[in-house]
């Protein structure tokens, strides 16, 4: 059974620590192994992807077969169960209005100085999706990743899933097809990153590179950053639940274990003012993994990193929250109290407000993305938008009118630096032709 820490312990500060810092340690090979790996399909091009999904897949690919064309994604999305295509259908709906939310118009004004300033915002022209392969397949991961690229406007969307995944999962096309991908190769691990990344005829190089995977697509993303653009490094999901009594044990023990069956890493932890109501949780935890009413993953990821962790208060839980920066944050009170607590709370990927608002709404349907931060990285990042998809450019406009304004003073701070150049191309125009 997983334990129970109590804020009022001696000792508690360096055990948090510890269950906060214990996940996502990787093999000090990973690194040296993707490198050698993209530097291969660099200089060799669909050659090293065929031959590293030879060997790591078991499947023999061309650039003809590992391609998957539209007749393919329409067939595949035909042959879905009428509930399964119709829950996609609903999804995509809303994830394809909130991200349409999230565009603003372009900014152009004139200041007080008579100069013009603004911006504009554009899609990069082309973005790799990556779609995982790993211990399960997520036509919701699809949506995800493929709709705000289009609501952005990217013209080019191409999504790499491994082989075995585009051949046995027909949602993973599917969704694909409902999201608009353009073009599909089913290829993944490192390879597909690097692919995507430099190019590997005929698969042209995209811009930017967005989409969870394994410890290896994962140091792959972080290692091509830079010559192309990452949504993120993305380590094991986790969630972080405050509750009362008043929540039902066996909502919450779900609620616990539906984040810990994603994998053996993924974290769940309970915050909770009141002894009775985490013995509750952790009981009812124990029966539904009993009654095997969770994933695989479940039993070893909440044995290694679950908790339930007792606080003198619901302010108290917020802070230490707070801290964490968790990807999710499960505020499953009432609701007076989970808006409350909502307005403390600086750092979360995502915040579900109220006992029905559970987590796995996110996952799929709320409209949200679910590409999130995670290990404390919502501390400065944010979760997966239309906006990754684009760049922002800045405008400046000036007459001489404006120029006289402003131009004096510029120039006073390039001489102060050191950069005649710079001091003198203000001040012939200010002198006049």
């Amino acid at each position: 059974m997983s334990r129970i820490l109590d804020t009022r312990e001696a000792g508690f500060a360096a055990a948090f620590r510890s269950l906060a810092e214990a996940r996502g340690a990787t093999g000090g090979r990973i690194a040296e192994d993707v490198a050698a790996l993209l530097e291969d399909v660099r200089r060799r091009g669909f050659s090293a992807v065929a031959d590293a999904t030879a060997r790591f897949d078991g499947v023999q690919i061309t650039p003809q077969n590992a391609r998957r064309g539209d007749a393919d994604t329409r067939a595949a999305l035909d042959a879905l169960p009428a509930a399964l295509r119709g829950a996609l259908e609903l999804a995509a709906a809303r994830i394809r209005a909130f991200h349409e939310a999230e565009l603003e118009p372009d900014r152009f004004w004139t200041d007080d100085a008579g100069v013009g300033v603004g911006w504009r915002w554009r899609a990069v022209d082309a973005a790799g999706l990556y779609a995982p392969g790993g211990k399960a397949a997520y036509p919701s991961s699809v949506l995800m990743n493929a709709l705000p690229a289009q609501v952005a406007g990217v013209g080019r969307r191409v999504m790499v899933t491994p082989p075995r995944r585009a051949r046995d999962n027909p949602a993973i096309l599917g969704a694909a097809h409902l999201a608009g991908v353009t073009e599909i190769w089913a290829i993944g691990g490192a390879q597909a990153i690097a692919a995507l990344a430099y190019g590997a005829d005929p698969i042209a190089p995209v811009d930017i590179v967005v989409g969870p995977g394994s410890a290896h697509v994962a140091e792959a993303k972080r290692q091509v950053f830079g010559h192309v653009g990452i949504d993120s490094v993305a380590g094991p999901s986790e969630v972080v639940i405050i509750a009362d009594p008043a929540t039902p044990p066996r909502w919450i023990a779900y609620d616990l274990l539906a984040q810990a069956e994603h994998d053996e890493l993924a974290q769940s932890l309970l915050f909770t003012d009141d002894p009775a109501h985490a013995c509750a949780v952790l009981a009812a935890v124990e029966a539904i993994l009993a009654a095997g009413d969770a994933g695989a993953p479940a039993r070893a990821a909440w044995q290694a990193h679950g908790a339930v962790i007792v606080t003198r208060g619901l302010d108290e839980a917020a802070e230490l929250a707070d801290t964490l920066a968790p990807e999710h944050l499960q505020l499953a009170l009432a609701p007076d109290r989970a808006w409350r607590l909502a307005e403390r709370i600086r750092h979360a990927g995502a915040i579900f407000v109220g006992v029905h608002a559970a987590e796995a709404l996110g996952d799929y349907i709320a409209g949200p993305n679910h590409v999130l931060p995670t290990q404390t990285r919502a501390r400065f990042a944010s979760g997966l938008s239309a906006r990754s998809f684009q760049k922002r450019t800045t405008l400046v406009a000036a007459d001489a009118a404006a120029l006289a304004a402003i131009g004096p003073a510029a120039a006073v701070i390039a001489d102060h630096e050191g950069l005649p150049a710079h001091a003198g191309s203000l001040r012939v125009r200010l002198e006049g032709p």
